[in-house]
C-alpha cells in the first residue's frame, strides 16, 4: 500500500509541477481573483449586505466559485492523459514502474488541486461575507465541502473522458457538454417535463354578496348572502414527475446540502435556501380540486377570515432533501469516467482506435 502511494504522489507531484510552471495559470487565477472581487463589490452594494447580513453574500460567492470552477476545470484536466499521448511523454511514464491506476488517479488528484485552488483563492472574499454576519458555521463548512467535491467530480471527468478520447479538443468538447447538462440540461429537461405533463385543476369559487349585505346588512349570527358557485377548469404542469431532474444539478446539490437559513417569518435569508426551498416545493403535487368558499369564512362581526398561507419555512420541512441523491450520481459518474480510463489506457493495449498514438 505504501508504494502505491508513493507512486501516486510522484504522478501528482510531475503533474501539478508541469502546471505551476507556466505563466498562463497564475494569469488564469489572477483573473479569478479579480472576477470574484468584482462580484463581491457588486454583491454588497445590490444586497446591502453591511445591514441585512453577509448570507446572501456568501452564498452567491460559493455559487460563483463553482461556476467558474466548472468553466476552468475541464480546460485543465480534459487533456491531462491525451495530451501526454499526443506529445509522447505518457510512454515515458507507463514504461517504469508506475502503473496505469497510479498514472490516472495521479492526474485526478493534481487536476482536482487545480480546481481547489481557485477555491482557495476565494476564501479572502468568503471571510469578508462572514464578517457580515448571519452566516452559520454549519453552512460555511458543509457548502464549501460540497463545493470541493463538485470540483472533483468535474476534474475526474476531465481526465476519465481524456483518457477514452483520443483527441485532447475533442475530449475538452465532451467535458464542456456533460457540464453543461449537469448544470443546464437539467432545468431544461425539468422546465420541458413539467410542462409536458399536465393535469387538469377543477376550481369551484363561492363569494359573499357583499352588495347586499352593504344593502340591507347581515344580522348577527345568521348567515351571509351568497352568489351560485362558480366553477372553471384549466391545466397546470406537474413538476411533481419530474423534479428528480434537479437532483442532478450541481447547484441544487450545493444549496440543499446547506443547513437552511431563515428569518422569524419563515423568510430564506440566503440563496441556499432559497433554491432548496424551490426544489422542495417542486416536490409536492397541485391540489386538482380547489374550492375557496368565502361564505365559509365568514365571522359574526362580518369581516372574512383567509386561512394563513403556508410559509416557505414550512415548505422545507414538509419535504425531503434530494442532495445525497446528486452526489451519489456524481460520484458515480466520476468513478465510472477513471476506471473506464484506465482501463483504455493500461498497456499492452490490444487494440486501439484508428489514428491512435502508442509513443
Amino acid at each position: 500500500m505504501t508504494g502505491f502511494l508513493q507512486g501516486l504522489w510522484l504522478v501528482v507531484t510531475l503533474d501539478l509541477r508541469q502546471r505551476v510552471r507556466t505563466v498562463a495559470w497564475y494569469v488564469l487565477l489572477g483573473v479569478f481573483v479579480v472576477l470574484v472581487a468584482g462580484v463581491t463589490v457588486l454583491l454588497v452594494l445590490a444586497t446591502d449586505a453591511f445591514l441585512d447580513g453577509g448570507g446572501g453574500v456568501f452564498s452567491s460567492i460559493v455559487f460563483f466559485v463553482l461556476l467558474l470552477g466548472t468553466l476552468v476545470s475541464p480546460a485543465l484536466s480534459a487533456n491531462a492523459i491525451n495530451g501526454e499521448r499526443d506529445a509522447g511523454t505518457l510512454a515515458t511514464t507507463q514504461v517504469t514502474l508506475v502503473t496505469t491506476t497510479q498514472i490516472v488517479l495521479g492526474k485526478w488528484i493534481a487536476a482536482w488541486i487545480t480546481a481547489l485552488a481557485f477555491l482557495a483563492a476565494a476564501v479572502p472574499f468568503l471571510v469578508f461575507a462572514v464578517a457580515l454576519g448571519e452566516v452559520p458555521a454549519s453552512t460555511i463548512l458543509v457548502s464549501t465541502l460540497v463545493t470541493a467535491l463538485e470540483l472533483g467530480v468535474v476534474a475526474a471527468i476531465g481526465v476519465g473522458l481524456s483518457g477514452l478520447l483520443t483527441r485532447p479538443l475533442f475530449s475538452v468538447a465532451v467535458t464542456y457538454l456533460v457540464v453543461a447538462a449537469l448544470s443546464i440540461g437539467t432545468l431544461i429537461a425539468f422546465g420541458l417535463g413539467g410542462a409536458s405533463a399536465q393535469s387538469e385543476v377543477r376550481a369551484t369559487n363561492t363569494y359573499v354578496d357583499w352588495m347586499t349585505v352593504e344593502r340591507d346588512g347581515v344580522p348577527p349570527g345568521e348567515e351571509p348572502p351568497c352568489l351560485p358557485p362558480q366553477t372553471w377548469t384549466y391545466d397546470v404542469p406537474r413538476f411533481d414527475h419530474v423534479w428528480g431532474f434537479l437532483a442532478a444539478n450541481p447547484y441544487v446539490v450545493v444549496a440543499d446540502a446547506a443547513p437552511a437559513s431563515f428569518d422569524d417569518r419563515g423568510t430564506p435569508t440566503d440563496m441556499f435556501t432559497w433554491i432548496a426551498v424551490g426544489v422542495r416545493q417542486a416536490q409536492h403535487a397541485p391540489e386538482l380540486e380547489v374550492v375557496y368558499d368565502e361564505c365559509a369564512n365568514w365571522t359574526p362581526s362580518g369581516t372574512v377570515v383567509d386561512d394563513e398561507s403556508e410559509t416557505p419555512r414550512d415548505v422545507y420541512e414538509d419535504s425531503v432533501p434530494s442532495w445525497f441523491v446528486g452526489l451519489a450520481i456524481h460520484l458515480v459518474l466520476a468513478a465510472g469516467a477513471l476506471v473506464w480510463a484506465v482501463r483504455r489506457t493500461a498497456t499492452p493495449a490490444h487494440r486501439l482506435p484508428r489514428g491512435s498514438r502508442i509513443a
